[in-house]
């Protein structure tokens, strides 16, 4: 329950609960018209060409480029409250933690239970992940995303765990000849601009925030080109994209409820806390038609990311800096013979990686100043998977897939192996270990088997995901562990799901079950460890109905439950936590929309009112300290005064809640990041 003592907002609750089972498949609520067109509405992500949405046998979501620019995000968990199952957990500025089927995960590899990925390639390597990673994305100006939920299909490989987030750049033909100037509260202001010409597409934004708390905020740059072209009897699509990050960061503010405290909130204990961030990245597909009904693609690729920032989360407050470039390849071939669809392929990927960790001033002999890690990794990955669909009548169809995957680490230790502190240090915080070589071998797999109807497809759907272990948990350990003998971590999912429509009711509900194994944590003694296990249990549920010609209503809900379900003494907690919740895991959370056109009969105006909701939820794996959640209200209109001119408002947060986007407990206090008062944004757009 959100807020037991609060029967009026437990009320609001079951009553949204309510309209949204009594409310398109998940991805309808981007659509704007007929619930009835997102039965023709294709994925691409799940096999890397178009494929249709309402037939495929898997959990997915899909917001168009339309809903994008209504909500004109700020930030990614903006976007991401509209995905079911799916929760952003916003830290300051820029700075996010991915929640998607599973609680917000935190610790040196954890955003390897994810992906996200442009177009189908992984945005950061896979042995690489960051925990913010959503900052590359160009949200504002991408033609689409679409998330897969659960262990992912066979196109993908390592960090497709809980799901994948796979952010689709606009054609050409769909970028707009367009100028934007924003501005709004805290002094935040924006500037984007798109053109196509022939067949390139150029897309670009530079923003400026002046920060909430004390010294803080960001500026960034995010830039997009595109070519679509036709060599002969080849389609070529190109992609070049880059983004910039300079950003003082805010710390947590300390003390129960102190989000509350409205001079607290304002307040930052980490003044000289910053993260600089760049990356870029590109890629060349070209495709062709063959042997009739099928189609061959190569795509090679390479990205490049670097990022330093101030460990301010930590009380030594180390600063690190880490980078990797990477070259790779996808290859794809499909084709369909008779009742039967298949395609196969082969993934090559090689990065080059490094990280160092420096501590400016002495802390204690067990965090000294100098170099605490100084290493390089070369990482290659290998993988060939294939996929089939077969068509066992005209409603029956059984889907099956199968991937193989082999990745291998070069470490190379580039200061002196062993701990990083003098020899009288009692318990050195910081161990480097030799340099070595290891390899994972790992292999993911799916069935389903679905029955459709022109109106409604069921399907029910098994599969297995795998993460490799990520670099920064194998090379930098602590307390003296000297080897961190790990192994990938696993998951095992089952899923029931039922999407349609029901004359302007569409709907999309989806049950699933996953257990993981090998889960790779940090246990009392700052081991780096593998072994454990945990279970995620939840159902899901997206919905849209359109009440008349002006008024429709959005929404999406889930209620889940995630647990350890080993014997383990995780860090943090001195006694066995099984069978406990993982913290920062509400059981449930969403959002709805309230949707109004009146262009058809009266001014072109549009607005949306949003409601969201996050339920209380633990922050330590001993179940002993919770924050209780929050309900926040947004407002979104437009208003095209003429063919080229549209003014836009966003106003988020409308009854000036006090609540945290983040809570934590950690180093023996309550921690939040704070969410921001009442704010509002303007924008005025003109059609070029």
């Amino acid at each position: 329950m959100l807020y037991p003592q609060s029967p009026v907002r437990l009320r609001s609750v079951s009553l949204l609960f309510a309209m949204a089972l009594a409310l398109p498949p998940v991805g309808a609520l981007a659509q704007q018209g007929d619930p009835g067109d997102e039965l023709e509405t294709v994925i691409v992500t799940a096999s890397r060409t178009p494929a249709s949405a309402m037939a495929l046998p898997a959990a997915w979501s899909s917001l168009d480029n339309e809903t994008l620019e209504r909500i004109s995000p700020q930030h990614s968990n903006q976007v991401f409250n509209r995905i079911a199952g799916s929760w952003v957990s916003r830290g300051n500025g820029q700075e996010s933690l991915i929640s998607l089927r599973s609680p917000v995960l935190t610790g040196a590899g954890s955003c390897g239970a994810f992906m996200t990925a442009q177009d189908g390639i992984s945005m950061r390597s896979p042995g690489f992940c960051n925990v913010n990673q959503l900052f590359d994305a160009n949200l504002l100006q991408a033609g689409k995303v679409e998330v897969l939920k659960g262990p992912a299909t066979v196109v993908f490989g390592s960090n497709a765990l809980h799901g994948i987030i796979n952010v689709l750049t606009r054609s050409v033909e769909a970028t707009p000849n367009q100028l934007r100037v924003e501005a709004g509260s805290r002094d935040y202001y924006r500037v984007s601009a798109s053109g196509a010409w022939d067949s390139v597409a150029l897309s670009a934004q530079t923003a400026r925030y002046g920060g909430y708390q004390d010294q803080s905020g960001y500026d960034q740059q995010k830039a997009t080109l595109r070519l679509d072209d036709n060599w002969g009897a080849w389609r070529v699509a190109g992609v070049l994209e880059g983004s910039q990050l300079d950003q003082e960061t805010a710390g947590y503010i300390v003390g129960y409820e102190a989000y509350k405290d409205d001079d607290v909130r304002e307040q930052n204990p980490n003044p000289e806390a910053y993260r600089n961030a760049w990356s870029a990245r590109g890629y060349l597909s070209v495709s062709r038609d063959w042997g009739g009904e099928g189609e061959l693609s190569l795509r090679p690729y390479w990205r490049s990311n670097s990022m330093t920032f101030l460990q301010h989360y930590l009380p030594w407050q180390a600063t690190e800096n880490n980078r990797h470039r990477s070259i790779g390849l996808q290859a794809l071939a499909s084709n369909t013979t008779g009742r039967l669809d298949w395609y196969a392929g082969v993934d090559v990927d090689r990065t080059d990686g490094s990280l160092l960790e420096t501590q400016a001033e002495f802390f204690s002999p067990n965090q000294p100043d100098g170099i605490h890690y100084d290493y390089d990794v070369d990482a290659n990955t290998l993988a060939g998977f294939t996929h089939m669909q077969w068509a066992l009548s005209d409603r029956w169809q059984l889907d099956g897939g199968l991937r193989l995957e082999e990745t291998r680490y070069d470490y190379r230790n580039g200061t002196d192996p062993g701990p990083a502190c003098a020899p009288t240090a009692s318990a050195c915080r910081f161990y480097r270990p030799a340099s070595r070589k290891d390899h994972f071998s790992d292999w993911t797999g799916n069935i389903a088997l679905s029955h459709h109807t022109a109106r409604r497809t069921l399907y029910g759907r098994i599969a297995t995901g795998f993460r490799a272990p990520q670099t920064a948990e194998l090379y930098r350990l602590q307390s003296g562990q000297m080897v961190a003998d790990i192994d990938s971590e696993t998951v095992d999912s089952a899923e029931l799901g039922v999407r349609g429509d029901l004359n302007g009711f569409a709907y999309d509900i989806t049950a699933y079950w996953m257990t993981k194994d090998n889960v790779i944590f940090q246990d009392r003694d700052r081991y780096n460890v593998s072994g454990a296990e945990t279970t995620h249990r939840g159902i899901e549920l997206a919905a849209s109905w359109r009440l008349s010609e002006i008024w429709s209503l959005r929404g999406n809900g889930s209620y889940a439950r995630h647990r350890y379900d080993s014997d383990m003494e995780l860090l943090g907690s001195r006694s066995n936590i099984e069978g406990n919740d993982i913290d920062t895991a509400p059981k449930h959370f969403g959002s709805v929309q309230l949707l109004a056109d009146f262009s058809a009969n009266g001014p072109a105006l549009t607005a949306e009112l949003e409601w969201l909701w996050v339920a209380k939820y633990w922050l330590d794996p001993a179940n002993q300290h919770e924050y209780q959640g929050h309900e926040l209200l947004n407002l979104r209109a437009a208003w095209a005064v003429s063919p080229t001119v549209t003014v836009t408002l966003v106003a988020t947060n409308l009854l000036d809640e006090g609540y945290a986007e983040r809570a934590d407990f950690g180093f023996g206090s309550y921690r939040y990041f704070v969410g921001e008062p009442r704010s509002a944004v303007v924008g005025l757009t003109l059609a070029l």
